[in-house]
C-alpha cells in the first residue's frame, strides 16, 4: 500500500539515462554529457576547498556567483537565482509560477522532466504539437490558453533552434511567464540567446545550466535570469542553502576560463558536424542540431534492425545510446556528441550490425 499522496503514487518517474555498468569499457553517448573534462582552474578549485567550506552553510543568496552571473550577462545581481541544477528550477517554477490547477504549454515532444515536475505540482501539461519537421508551433502556443509557456532553446530532442526575434514575438504576445531554457545554447548561437530580452520583457525567464558546456553535470548547478520579482518569489520558494558552497565555488571557477570553454565547445561542434557526414554515408537520417547530440533515424529494410532494437544491440556492445519513447520519436535515437574516438567506435559497431 502506498502512503503518497494520489497524483505522485499514480505518477511515471522521469526515465533518466542508463548508467554503464562497466564505465571503463563502456562509451556514455545517452545523457548529454561534456565528453570533456571541466577547466583545469575548476580542478584547482576543488583540490584547493577547505574543511570550512564542508563544516560551515554555504551563502544562502549565493551571492559571489550571483555576482559574477550579473556581469557575465549585463544585468542586474537582483535579475539572477541560482539552483541545484536546472531540474530544481524547473520544479520550482511548477511551484512558484503556475500551481495546483494551473496548466503550463510546451511544444512536444519536448524535455520530460517539465511533464514530471509539472505532475508532482499537480500542474496541467498543455502539449502543442510541432511541427512536420519539428518546428516550434509559437502561435500554438499563444493561443494554448496556459498560465506559462516553456520553450527548450535550442530544442530537445530535437536540436533545433528558434530566433530570438520569435522569442520577443511569444513575449510579447504572452499573458503569463515565458520560460526558454537554454541549457544547449552554448553549442549554437549566442547572439540568440533570449537573455538580451529580459530589459523589454519582463514576463521572461531565460535558465541555464553548468552542466553541459562546462562539464559540471555531476556539481549540479543551474540559474535563471528574470526579473527581480520573478527571482524573489524562486527566493520564497527554494528549498534553503539550494546551492553548496562546493559547488558555487566550481561554478566561479569555471566562468573564470571562458577560453577553455570556448575550446571544448569548438571541439564538440567538429566533432558534431564529421559525425553527422559519417551517419548520413551509412543511410540515417539526421536533423540539423545545434547542441551536443544528434537525432537520427536508422535505415529501414528487410534484416536491419529498428531503433528501439538498434539501441538495445548497441548497449550489448557497450555503447549507449538514448531511444526515446514518444510516438513521433519511435524511429529514432539520440546520441551525444562524444570525443572522436568514441565517436569512431560508435559508428565501427554500427558497421559491425549492419
Amino acid at each position: 500500500m502506498s502512503l503518497a499522496l494520489p497524483h505522485i503514487a499514480g505518477m511515471r518517474r522521469y526515465p533518466a539515462g542508463v548508467a554503464p555498468a562497466d564505465p571503463e569499457r563502456s562509451v556514455k553517448l545517452n545523457q548529454n554529457e561534456s565528453p570533456y573534462p571541466p577547466s583545469p582552474k575548476v580542478l584547482k578549485a576543488l583540490q584547493e576547498t577547505g574543511g570550512d567550506s564542508l563544516r560551515r552553510y554555504p551563502d544562502a543568496a549565493s551571492t559571489e556567483l550571483r555576482r559574477a552571473l550579473a556581469s557575465r550577462y549585463g544585468v542586474s545581481e537582483g535579475q539572477v537565482f541560482c539552483g541545484n541544477g536546472s531540474s530544481e528550477i524547473i520544479s520550482l517554477i511548477m511551484k512558484v509560477f503556475v500551481g495546483a490547477g494551473g496548466r503550463v504549454a510546451l511544444p512536444d515532444p519536448s524535455f520530460d522532466y517539465y511533464h514530471t515536475a509539472a505532475v508532482c505540482q499537480q500542474v496541467e501539461v498543455l502539449p502543442v504539437p510541432t511541427g512536420g519537421d519539428f518546428e516550434i508551433d509559437t502561435e500554438g502556443l499563444l493561443s494554448s490558453g496556459a498560465d506559462a509557456v516553456v520553450l527548450i532553446n535550442p530544442h530537445a530532442p530535437t536540436g533545433r533552434l528558434l530566433g530570438r526575434e520569435e522569442i520577443r514575438r511569444l513575449a510579447d504576445g504572452f499573458h503569463g511567464l515565458v520560460v526558454v531554457d537554454e541549457a544547449y545554447m552554448e553549442y549554437a548561437k549566442e547572439r540568440e540567446s533570449a537573455a538580451a530580452l529580459l530589459k523589454i520583457c519582463p514576463n521572461l525567464l531565460v535558465l541555464r545550466t553548468f552542466s553541459k558546456a562546462y562539464g559540471l553535470c555531476g556539481a549540479r548547478i543551474g540559474y535563471a535570469l528574470t526579473a527581480p520579482e520573478s527571482v524573489e518569489a524562486l527566493e520564497k520558494g527554494k528549498d534553503l542553502y539550494n546551492l553548496n558552497a562546493v559547488s558555487a565555488k566550481l561554478a566561479l571557477a569555471a566562468l573564470s576560463d571562458p577560453e577553455y570553454t570556448a575550446q571544448t565547445v569548438q571541439a564538440v561542434i567538429r566533432t558534431r558536424e564529421a559525425f553527422i557526414g559519417r551517419l548520413e554515408e551509412r543511410g540515417f537520417t539526421v536533423h540539423p542540431s545545434w547542441t551536443n547530440f544528434v537525432l537520427c533515424s536508422p535505415p529501414s529494410g528487410p534484416g536491419r534492425p529498428d531503433a528501439s532494437r538498434l539501441q538495445t544491440l548497441l548497449q550489448e556492445r557497450g555503447i549507449y545510446v538514448r531511444y526515446l519513447e514518444h510516438p513521433r520519436l519511435a524511429d529514432k535515437l539520440r546520441i551525444s556528441i562524444g570525443t572522436d574516438s568514441e565517436m569512431e567506435r560508435l559508428l565501427e559497431e554500427l558497421d559491425a550490425l549492419r
